[in-house]
């Protein structure tokens, strides 16, 4: 069993951790873990005891004709990786005698862009539920920690939102709604950038628990020996010691 990992860094593939041997766990997208956090704070603190229905369906004209009830519709309509989140190296796991089991790559977090609408049958309810709304993802920075669930929570991690941003310059909600079909409409855009493990870990080299074997051997002939003393010079054929500088050795018998 494996402890959760001490947050360590390793920059770059360390020696025994090869990316040819790595082995890969079941990678869980956190997408619907994210959805339900949302569903639960809008629940929470924008709609309160008002009967107001909260869905996750593409607002086309055609579903738009068929409410009836007051909805909040909060539609994932892009899926990019954060890139301004992504680390690099490995991150440490460890076993219960606290020594590296494995190392695994860093989450990599990924923005879910979400168009956030409400539907009633008059506008300035509409305004009341979006106001409620604006006010509800203002009060924080990430989703509450009480929120999530599944693989979300086990990561640990906080997972960062914003709400109403300017859109990237590759992107308009003109555009969005125009590919649905529907008439152009208030709504509020919410990027929640969530943390997703990889499932690609690299076990760790087996633990060196014995000291080191030397083997010394001469270039005279004199069969190796191991493990020699420090300080201790080798024997020649025959028991006799080797000098350690044959030259001071000469000097001194002459």
């Amino acid at each position: 069993m494996l402890a959760r990992s001490g947050k360590q860094w390793c920059p770059g593939i360390v020696p025994g951790l090869l990316p040819g041997r790595s082995r890969r766990r079941n990678t869980r997208v956190v997408i619907q873990e994210v959805d339900s956090a949302l569903q639960a704070l809008i629940q929470r603190e924008a709609v309160g005891a008002r009967d107001v229905e909260v869905v996750f369906d593409a607002p086309t004209k055609d579903w738009s004709s068929r409410r009836n009830a007051p909805t909040i519709d909060v539609y994932l309509y892009d899926i990019r990786e954060d890139l301004r989140r992504r680390e690099r190296g490995l991150l440490n796991e460890y076993n219960e005698d606290r020594h590296i089991a494995a190392r695994h790559l860093p989450p990599r977090y990924f923005k879910l862009s979400y168009l956030v609408t409400a539907w009633t049958q008059r506008p300035e309810d509409e305004h009341r539920l979006l106001s409620g709304l604006l006010s509800c993802f203002l009060r924080h920075d990430a989703l509450p920690e009480d929120l999530l669930t599944g693989p979300l929570a086990e990561l640990g991690l906080g997972v960062p939102l914003t709400i109403a941003l300017p859109p990237p310059e590759d992107r308009s909600f003109a555009d969005v709604w125009s590919a649905l079909g529907g008439e152009l409409k208030p709504s509020l855009d919410l990027v929640v950038s969530a943390p997703t493990a990889t499932g690609r870990v690299y076990p760790a080299a087996t633990l060196v628990d014995q000291p080191p074997r030397v083997s010394l051997g001469g270039t005279d002939g004199w069969p190796p020996r191991e493990d020699a003393p420090s300080g201790t010079p080798p024997r020649r054929p025959g028991g006799t010691p080797q000098p350690a500088n044959p030259r001071k050795a000469r000097r001194r018998t002459g």
